[in-house]
């Protein structure tokens, strides 16, 4: 088998966690008095890290202490929300459980904090990932390469032999940085050419079609 363990991205990737996070953002927003974002437009904003969330939601203002108000409010309203619509995406369970069947090594690193990124893991999709990693202090957010290669160390595979599968141009920027093989797909937060343009190898539509992969079957984008 080409491929010894896949690391996924979470949110847009793994849950479709884009309705908790936007209402989180609007009520934060409206607390500052700023006008709400639709979940669509969150979709373009998150993949960086909850600070780039909050900055791209409120432009063009861009008030320091305001933005401090809305990071406050913002993390206060996702810890209590976080899981009221999040949902693991259709074919995600099966696909999951078909790798665990094959001994495919599997991780999840996103730049959704540390605290949050395992409990939603442990929530949602319980018992499958050999290793969690979210965002933690003094470590660079993706796309730097760093913890992904951490990842890879920590399964005890090479970075060549890890697929990594996620929806934004951060997961496609990770993957090419830390060489993996990236693969980019289309029912999260962005469109196939952000994904083509940023490096990925391969486009899925359905979670399924991540499994001929193993093996080194090539899909057309």
């Amino acid at each position: 088998m080409p491929f010894d363990a896949v690391v996924f991205d979470l949110d847009g990737t793994l849950l479709d966690t884009i309705d908790d996070l936007a209402d989180s953002m609007n009520l934060a927003l409206r607390a500052v008095g700023l006008p709400p974002r639709s979940a669509d437009e969150c979709k373009l904003f998150v993949g960086n890290g909850a600070l780039n969330f909050a900055q791209r939601a409120m432009a063009p203002c861009d008030d320091e202490s305001l933005l401090a108000e809305v990071m406050k409010s913002y993390r206060q309203a996702y810890s209590q929300r976080w899981a009221c619509k999040t949902r693991p995406y259709d074919g995600i369970i099966d696909m999951l459980d078909e790798l665990g069947k094959r001994g495919v090594a599997l991780a999840v690193l996103s730049n959704k904090p540390d605290d949050f990124t395992r409990l939603a893991v442990e929530k949602m999709l319980p018992g499958r990932f050999k290793v969690v990693m979210g965002a933690r202090p003094g470590v660079p957010h993706k796309p730097d390469p760093q913890s992904a290669l951490e990842v890879a160390s920590s399964l005890g595979v090479s970075p060549e032999k890890c697929l990594y599968v996620g929806d934004t141009n951060t997961d496609m920027r990770t993957a090419s940085g830390a060489g993996m093989y990236a693969v980019g797909v289309l029912w999260g937060f962005r469109d196939r050419q952000e994904l083509l343009d940023t490096g990925a190898r391969t486009i899925i539509s359905h979670p399924m079609e991540l499994i001929p992969l193993l093996d080194g079957g090539e899909r057309t984008h």
